[in-house]
């Protein structure tokens, strides 16, 4: 049994008989465990745990690698007895009730952002092997596919794409192209908002001579809708009717909501899962690719970022354009450091870096989070948690945001509610 397995689920989990389960019992074939996050008080959990059900004992019969795989519920549930009621319908241990802090850290690490979700990982290193669990069950019912691995881009996507012209092209159109898959639905109110900035982007870009595509990935209800909000677009669409094919790209990329833009190179890495915010934040493009930076001034358009994980936010006085600026360069080496630390573990951030200035936005969440009105300020958010972690000093130097940064890291700091 891995060491990583047991610093991630700990010593013990328990069962729905209310017994301890020892994780070193779980088996030494053990290869990928399934993180269900789900709550008893949710509808959509509560469904997708009789079909979770149905797939895991058709598993454990039948499949060569039954040994290889098991699933630990990390439940959301505030009220023991309903949790406990949940558990009992569950043939997988689950991580303890009084457990919560460690349940938060699995929620911010894996960047759970909605329920049900399911997440396998590989049990000896912790990397996510399949973000969107939701769809393998669905669309793999016999497990015959197993691990469920991520594919190369090109062999996920392979197949006929459409113009909407009603013309068909074919992969071999997105050689040596920057790529942008669209998840997004007519029926959607920020995916028609963000679709008209997209389009103006898409052909700014073009008309710099750089080479990029976007490729549709529908979640309309119907091919009616589909047709008719692919018509306000100028890029390449997966035909609507390829519905594998269309939740091949979904398990592929863990979507868990919409609009979602991924941008890949044109090797067909992913550069970011954030090209949303960056269509919105870079409506001139100045900055496509748009890969990763270490520090964000924080916008209405990125604040959505604040809900995806803890986020080291350093408040200034500064209400000017460039203003920002000194304090951006104070923490970016920070920032870069932890960056390249994690990238070359092929690990996410566990902290995304933003500075914010003054303005109304940055006033109304010093409100919501109870932050004092001091500036500099040097906090650290965790939305998902409620909890903050404050820093107030009279000068913030490089190594107070370092030692900040390591504190928070190694779990020596004390959080104070939201």
């Amino acid at each position: 049994m891995s060491e990583f397995l047991l610093s991630l689920l700990g010593e013990r989990l328990v069962n729905s008989e209310k017994a301890e389960v020892d994780v070193q019992s779980l088996g030494a074939k053990l290869s990928l465990v399934g993180l269900f996050f789900g709550c008893s008080l949710n509808a959509p959990c509560k469904q997708f745990n009789g079909s979770l059900c149905e797939f895991y004992s058709r598993f454990k019969k039948t499949s060569e690698h039954k040994d290889k795989l098991e699933i630990v519920f990390i439940s959301s549930d505030q009220d023991q007895k309903h949790w406990q009621d949940f558990l009992q319908e569950m043939p997988w241990p689950a991580l303890p009730f009084k457990d919560r802090h460690k349940k938060m850290k699995l929620w911010n690490k894996y960047k759970v952002t909605s329920i049900p979700s399911l997440v396998f990982v590989d049990a000896a290193t912790g990397k996510v092997v399949c973000r969107n669990g939701l769809l393998v069950v669905r669309d793999d019912p016999k497990g015959l596919e197993f691990p469920w691995g991520p594919k190369p881009f090109a062999e996920v996507v392979a197949g006929p794409l459409l113009r909407n012209n009603r013309q068909t092209t074919d992969i071999s159109s997105l050689e040596g192209h920057y790529v942008g898959v669209y998840f997004s639905a007519h029926w959607c109110p920020p995916c028609r908002s963000l679709t008209r900035v997209l389009v103006e982007s898409y052909r700014t870009i073009k008309e710099t001579g750089q080479k990029f595509e976007i490729v549709f990935v529908s979640a309309d209800r119907s091919e009616d809708s589909f047709k008719q909000y692919f018509s306000e677009m100028p890029w390449l669409a997966v035909p609507y009717p390829d519905e594998a094919r269309r939740s091949r790209l979904n398990r592929l990329y863990g979507i868990q909501g919409i609009p979602t833009l991924i941008l890949l190179d044109t090797e067909g890495h992913m550069i970011t899962r954030q090209g949303r915010v960056e269509v919105l934040n870079d409506t001139e493009c100045r900055l496509f690719p748009w890969h990763p930076r270490p520090v964000l001034e924080l916008s209405e358009s990125n604040a959505v970022q604040l809900h995806e994980g803890p986020c080291l936010v350093l408040f200034v006085d500064a209400e000017e354009e460039g203003e920002l600026e000194p304090a951006k360069e104070l923490i970016q080496p920070i920032a870069e450091k932890l960056m390249a630390k994690y990238k070359a573990k092929e690990e996410e951030m566990p902290l995304l870096f933003f500075v914010a200035g003054e303005d109304d936005m940055t006033d109304s969440l010093r409100d919501y989070t109870n932050l004092p009105e001091a500036a500099p300020l040097l906090t650290i958010l965790d939305m998902s948690a409620r909890a903050k972690y404050v820093r107030d000093v009279e000068e913030i130097t490089p190594a107070v945001v370092d030692q900040f940064v390591s504190d928070f890291l190694a779990e020596k700091l004390k959080p104070e509610p939201i």
